[in-house]
C-alpha cells in the first residue's frame, strides 16, 4: 500500500444502533474499494468486520473494528463501532480518534434509543455527522417518515442529499439532489446506472436542492453573498459549504443506502473521499499539559494507542493514531507514559483481521503493531525532542455491577491475569478486588456486557466462573452524643497491660465546632481542647480526633494508640461491619500505670469504648445513592417511572429530549442491581440510562433491622 500524506487521509467512525446494518455496509465498502473479492455475510459468519469468535456466536459487534479503504487517491480509515449500549467504549474511543461520524439508521425503525446515544456522544466530542438511511428495501421502511423523525429530533440542520424514489422489496433507484441525477441499480447492485432526473421527480429535486444549496451557503459569508447574486452555487462550491457546514455541525446530510444489495454504496464513497473533511480541518487535540498537538507531518513523531485486541495465533495486536509527525519501521520511541523504549519493529494498516505491512504512516493515519513490550491502551510513544502525552478519551460510568470468582479457588490468580488482559482490550470492563466487601468485582455496561467477559473466560480461557451479586459498601454513623470509658486490665506474671479511656462520641459535619459541656444521665463533662486532628477517610466521611484530657491522666504518647484502635473499629462498624464515618471523638479522661500501661493497652481500651459508646449513640446504617438519567420512548414513560417508584426511588424531574424523554432520580445503589435487564425488558431495548454515585443517605428503619438481622445471622453461622 501507497503512504497517504496528511491531506490525502480521513478517519471515520460508522456508529448505530444493532441491526441498522454497520457489518453489512462494511463489507460492500471492502468489496467496491477491491479490498476484498467477494462480500461476506453475519449468517455465514465471513465478514471482515466482526470475525472474533464471541461475535460470531452471538450474532452481533462485541469490539470496534479498524478498517481502511483506497478511494480516488484518499485513504478512508474507517472504525466499525458495537450498536449495542453496553458496548458504547468503543464508540466513544473510535470518536475521539476520528473526524467524521456516520450514523447509520434502520430503515424499518428509523431513529431510535440507539441513535440519540450515539448523537449525543458526537454533540459531546463536536464530531461531524452524516444520517445514512439503509434497508431502503424493507417493506417496513418509510424514508419521509424518518426524514421527519431526524428534523424533529435535530432540526432543520438536517438535510437530505438523496432521496429513494420508491421504498420496499423493489427499492433500485435513488434521487442525488447535490448532483441533479438519478442513480438506478440491477438486482445485482454495485456500479449505478446514473441518468437525468425523470420530469416527474424533477419539482421535488429542485425543492431539495434549492434547499441543499441554502444550507451550503449558510456556513460561508463569500458562498453566501453568491448565493444571494446568482441564486445557485457550482458543485465545487457545494462541496466547499457542505464541508465547512459538516465541520461546524451546521449541517447533517442525510444519504440512501441499500447495503446489503450493495447500492448506493459506491455513491456514498465518493462524497466521503471528495467532501467530508480531513484531519487538519478538525480543531486540534490538546495534550495533557494543555498544549495544541497538531497534525504535522513535519512535527516531531507522537502516536496515542487507542485500542488493544488478542488475536489468536498473534498476541497483542496495539492500535494507533499518528498524532504528529511520522513514524517508520524500526523507529525507536520512547513511553511517555511508563518510561521504556519501544521500537517499531514492523507496522500495519488493517481491515479488520487482515494486516497489510506498511513502511511509514503519517501524521492524522491510523496504523496497528504487533508483540509491543510494554504498551498498553491510553500510553503515547514520543519521538526524541518530543514529551507530548494524551488522556482525552473518558469512558461513561458502570451501570452494571458482578462479583466474580472461578469455580475452582486455586484458578483465582490466572483469572485475574485474564480479566486485566480483557480490560486492556476494552477499558469498560473495570476490574476491582474490594478489600472492603471482599470480593473481586467487575463493572460494565450493562448484563450482555458482563455475560459476554464470562462467555470469554469460559470459552478462550477455559476457566469456568461463577457471578454473584455484589455485596453492597454500606456505612455506618451515629445520631446522637453518647459517653464510654473502658478499662483493659490483663495480668499475667511480670508486666502486665493497663489502660483506661474515657470518651465521647458524637456525629460530626464540617466546622462543627466542640461544645464546651456534655450532659448524660443528669452529669455535667467540661471540655477543654488541647488538640484536635482530622482524619479524611479513604472510604468517605470524616474522624475528628480530640484531646481533651486535663491533668495529665493519660500520657500523650498514648494518645496514637487510642487512634488507632478507634480506626480499626471504624472499619468494621458494629450494625453491620461495614465502615463508620462522620463521627468525632474527645477523649476527656482514662487512667494509666506507672509500669503495665502501654500502647496496646491503650489500643485495645480506646477500640472498646468506642464499640460502646457507639452502639449508644443511635447508630444507623447509610447507603449509597445513585444519580440516574434514564432515556425513555414517551410510549413507555409510565412503566418506567412505576419500575423506578418500586425501587425506593426518588423522581428528581422529567423533561423531553429530542424525541425521548428524560427522568431524574435518586436511587439506591441495592435497587439498581439488575436494572439495565430490567429497563430492556420493560421497553424492549429502546431506553437507555446513565448512573453515577451521588451520596450517602440513612436507609429506612425496615430496611436498616433486615440488614442488622442478616448481619448477625452471618456471624452466628461463622
Amino acid at each position: 500500500m501507497k503512504v497517504y500524506q496528511t491531506n490525502e487521509i480521513k478517519n471515520i467512525a460508522l456508529l448505530g444502533s444493532s441491526g441498522s446494518g454497520k457489518t453489512t455496509l462494511v463489507e460492500a465498502m471492502l468489496f467496491e474499494s477491491g479490498v476484498i473479492k467477494r462480500r461476506g455475510t453475519i449468517a455465514a459468519k465471513n465478514t471482515v468486520s466482526d470475525y472474533f469468535p464471541v461475535e460470531q456466536e452471538y450474532g452481533y459487534s462485541v469490539f470496534s473494528t479498524v478498517l481502511n479503504v483506497e478511494w480516488n487517491n484518499k485513504k478512508l480509515n474507517i472504525i466499525d463501532c458495537p450498536g449495542a449500549d453496553d458496548f458504547i467504549g468503543g464508540t466513544v474511543t473510535a470518536l475521539n480518534v476520528t473526524d467524521t461520524a456516520i450514523i447509520l439508521l434502520n430503515g424499518q425503525y428509523g431513529v431510535e434509543v440507539g441513535t440519540q446515544n450515539h448523537f449525543r456522544y458526537t454533540e459531546k466530542f463536536g464530531k461531524p455527522v452524516i444520517f445514512l438511511v439503509n434497508q431502503l428495501d424493507n417493506d417496513k421502511c418509510d424514508y419521509d417518515n424518518i426524514l421527519e423523525q431526524l428534523k424533529e429530533a435535530y432540526g432543520s440542520k438536517v438535510v437530505p442529499i438523496q432521496y429513494p424514489i420508491k421504498t420496499g422489496p423493489d427499492f433500485n433507484a435513488l434521487i442525488d439532489v447535490l448532483l441533479m441525477k438519478k442513480y438506478s441499480w440491477k438486482p445485482e447492485g454495485g456500479a449505478p446506472i446514473i441518468e437525468d432526473v425523470p420530469a416527474e421527480e424533477m419539482d421535488k429535486a429542485m425543492e431539495m436542492h434549492k434547499a441543499l444549496v441554502e444550507a451550503a451557503a449558510e456556513n460561508d459569508e463569500e458562498l453566501m453573498e453568491k448565493f444571494f447574486e446568482q441564486d445557485s452555487l457550482t458543485e465545487d462550491e457545494m462541496r466547499e459549504g457542505i464541508r465547512k457546514g459538516l465541520v461546524a455541525r451546521g449541517m447533517f446530510p442525510v444519504f440512501c443506502v441499500c447495503a446489503g444489495k450493495d447500492m448506493g454504496v459506491r455513491r456514498l464513497m465518493e462524497f466521503l473521499g471528495n467532501v467530508v473533511p480531513f484531519v487538519s480541518d478538525m480543531p486540534k487535540v490538546m495534550d495533557t499539559a494543555g498544549q495544541e498537538v497538531a497534525p504535522d507531518p513535519k512535527g516531531p513523531t507522537s502516536l496515542y494507542f487507542f485500542k488493544t485486541s488478542v488475536e489468536p495465533h498473534i498476541g497483542e495486536v496495539s492500535y494507533f493514531k499518528v498524532m504528529s509527525g511520522a513514524v517508520k519501521e524500526g523507529d525507536d520511541l520512547v513511553n511517555a507514559d511508563r518510561g521504556s523504549k519501544e521500537r517499531m519493529a514492523q507496522l500495519y494498516v488493517v481491515a479488520g483481521g487482515n494486516r497489510t505491512k506498511i513502511e511509514r504512516l503519517e501524521a492524522g493515519d491510523i496504523g496497528a503493531a504487533v508483540k509491543l513490550k510494554d504498551v498498553k491502551t491510553g500510553n503515547t510513544l514520543d519521538g526524541k525532542d518530543c514529551d507530548y502525552k494524551y488522556d482525552f478519551i473518558k469512558y461513561p460510568n458502570s451501570r452494571y455491577s458482578r462479583a466474580i470468582k472461578p469455580d475452582n479457588e486455586a484458578d483465582v490468580e490466572k483469572m485475574m491475569v485474564a480479566l486485566n488482559r480483557m480490560h486492556e482490550e476494552d477499558p469498560t470492563w473495570v476490574i476491582e478486588q474490594s478489600k472492603e466487601l471482599r470480593q473481586t468485582i467487575v463493572h460494565g455496561q450493562g448484563e450482555f456486557h458482563l455475560r459476554t467477559l464470562k462467555w470469554r473466560l469460559e470459552t478462550n480461557e477455559k476457566l469456568p466462573v461463577k457471578f454473584e451479586e455484589p455485596r453492597i459498601p454500606y456505612r455506618e454513623t451515629i445520631t446522637k452524643a453518647a459517653r464510654a470509658d473502658y478499662r483493659h486490665k490483663k495480668q499475667s506474671g511480670g508486666a502486665g497491660q493497663f489502660g483506661e479511656v474515657h470518651l465521647i462520641v458524637e456525629p460530626y459535619k464540617e466546622g462543627m465546632p466542640v461544645p464546651d459541656t456534655y450532659k448524660f444521665n443528669g452529669q455535667e463533662f467540661k471540655m477543654n481542647v488541647k488538640g484536635t486532628e482530622e482524619v479524611t477517610l479513604d472510604w468517605g466521611g470524616k474522624l475528628v480526633f480530640v484531646n481533651s484530657i486535663v491533668g495529665g491522666s493519660i500520657d500523650t504518647r498514648f494518645l496514637p494508640a487510642i487512634m488507632k484502635g478507634v480506626m480499626a473499629r471504624m472499619e468494621q462498624g458494629p450494625l453491620t461491619g461495614s465502615y463508620a464515618r462522620d463521627v468525632r471523638v474527645i477523649v476527656y479522661d482514662g487512667k494509666m500505670h506507672p509500669v503495665d500501661s502501654n500502647e496496646i493497652s491503650f489500643m485495645l481500651a480506646g477500640r472498646n469504648a468506642f464499640s460502646e459508646a457507639f452502639k449508644n449513640a443511635g447508630p444507623k446504617i447509610l447507603e449509597p445513592i445513585y444519580d440516574v438519567e434514564v432515556f425513555v420512548p414517551s410510549d413507555k414513560m409510565g412503566d418506567v417511572m412505576g419500575d423506578l417508584q418500586g425501587r425506593r426511588a426518588m423522581i428528581m424531574g422529567m423533561s423531553s429530549e429530542k424525541g425521548f424523554e428524560k427522568l431524574v432520580a435518586k436511587v439506591p445503589l441495592k435497587e439498581m442491581s439488575s436494572y439495565s435487564t430490567a429497563l430492556s425488558s420493560l421497553t424492549g431495548g429502546r431506553a437507555s440510562f446513565i448512573m453515577k454515585f451521588a451520596s450517602y443517605e440513612l436507609v429506612p428503619t425496615d430496611v436498616q433491622d433486615k440488614l442488622i438481622k442478616e448481619f448477625e445471622a452471618k456471624q452466628t453461622e461463622e
